[in-house]
């Protein structure tokens, strides 16, 4: 399964941006309001519930910087990846959220909705707290 957020423009650096989504904790304060549970476990991971959801716990597995920010389940039975993808204009840079994951059909039924419904909200939230 593969879903991507709509492309935000942000009116900041790729590399102000990529900083921000490098730093786990200020996942916290981009998180959907459904968001139950936020917590940091360390400089890489943090974990999250969405209500309705089990808790997930993300990892940082890939940082290029002033390009994409890759975060990963840790979960083996849920096993999926968020990718931040940026790309620097004139302006200031784009970003566009990337959900890949490899789910039984079935799954996939469930669950399209409610994760495309958070990775636009989280993109949107993204961009949104660089116009402040």
């Amino acid at each position: 399964m593969e879903l991507n957020s709509p492309v935000h423009t942000i009116y900041k650096s790729a590399q102000e941006v990529f900083s921000f989504l490098s730093n786990v904790s200020n996942f916290e304060s981009i998180m959907p309001e459904n968001n139950k549970v936020f917590k940091i476990i360390d400089e890489n991971r943090f974990a999250f519930a969405l209500k309705g959801m089990p808790e997930i716990v993300l990892e940082i597995t890939e940082r290029i910087e002033s390009e994409r920010v890759t975060l990963g389940s840790t979960n083996p039975q849920f096993p999926f990846s968020l990718q931040a993808n940026l790309q620097a204009i004139e302006t200031g840079c784009t970003l566009q959220l990337n959900f890949q994951g490899e789910f039984n059909a079935m799954i996939s039924m469930m669950i399209k909705a409610p994760l495309t419904h958070f990775i636009e909200s989280l993109a949107e939230k993204a961009a949104d707290h660089f116009k402040a």
